[in-house]
């Protein structure tokens, strides 16, 4: 089927009130596994291409993307693509003639003042152009192997009152929003600050967006969801399952050689974390 718009996917999980999930590929058996998963659950996803992702592939996007794009047209559910963690303006503008149909503009290492100049400036561009924008605020941590922030650190979170004037004056369509989780766990223990999520979801009039969800728990997972989070990204939980895979099985057949044999059994584990925490989200 033609490619899904994230923003589309985004408001029809938020009348629903569940979520969407969104899971960053960097390889194409990363992207056959996202949508094997999403069509064993039978539902909906978001491919994810981070700004490290396209570093990884020589700085190139057009490889993965059109990879991406074609795997997505052939998907039994609707399949969306989404530029993550974009801070490169060059990077932006690829965007539209790459198949995407949103981006993560990220400003949020900068102040306050410079973050909202910035994404004001991406959004108009942005929205210009046809695509749906996330921005963050406050500090999730943990990205490009940055030490994740103490959750209750001053500036970690997201204060409710900033974060309404920062949608108001930058005009994005969605908040990452920063409650205790950090990309790049790779144990499950985040505890999530509902409250401050209830008093968020209270005062923004956007879609809310959790980032680093690998490292929460189901139970955290599916409260976050039920108190307002309508796109759930995840990354690192597929890594954990390939890179895990493919050591299991390179361990029980050391004559291994073709790349093949541990490469699908590394797409398999990853498919079946996939359906699972799509499963958790719908729950």
């Amino acid at each position: 089927m033609p490619l899904a718009a994230t923003g589309e996917l985004v408001a029809e999980a938020a009348a629903a009130r569940t979520a969407v999930a969104a899971f960053n590929v960097i390889t194409l058996e990363h992207v056959e596994a996202v949508i094997a998963g999403a069509e064993s659950a039978g539902s909906p996803v978001v491919l994810q291409v981070s700004e490290n992702a396209v570093k990884f592939r020589y700085g190139r996007l057009l490889p993965l993307a059109r990879a991406a794009s074609a795997a997505a047209e052939r998907a039994a559910v609707p399949v969306a693509l989404h530029l993550d963690h974009v801070q490169s303006d060059d990077l932006l503008r690829q965007a539209p003639g790459a198949g995407f149909s949103s981006v993560m503009y990220d400003a949020a290492r900068l102040p306050y003042d410079e973050n909202l100049t910035a994404t004001r400036a991406a959004a108009d561009w942005a929205h210009a152009r046809g695509l749906w924008i996330e921005a963050e605020l406050g500090e999730v941590g943990g990205k490009n192997g940055e030490p994740a922030l103490d959750a209750h650190a001053p500036g970690a979170r997201t204060d409710p009152a900033e974060a309404r004037a920062f949608v108001a004056d930058s005009g994005v369509d969605a908040l990452a929003v920063a409650i205790g989780s950090s990309h790049a766990m790779t144990t499950r223990t985040a505890a999530l600050d509902h409250d401050l999520l209830k008093r968020l979801a209270a005062t923004l009039g956007v879609p809310l967006v959790l980032h680093g969800s690998s490292g929460v728990p189901d139970d955290e997972l599916r409260a976050a969801v039920a108190g307002g989070i309508t796109k759930v990204n995840v990354g690192t939980a597929l890594n954990l399952a390939m890179t895990g895979a493919v050591r299991e099985f390179l361990a029980a057949h050391p004559e291994a050689v073709d790349s093949r044999k541990y490469l699908s059994v590394g797409r398999e584990a990853m498919a079946r974390t996939v359906a699972r925490l799509i499963g958790v989200l719908r729950a």
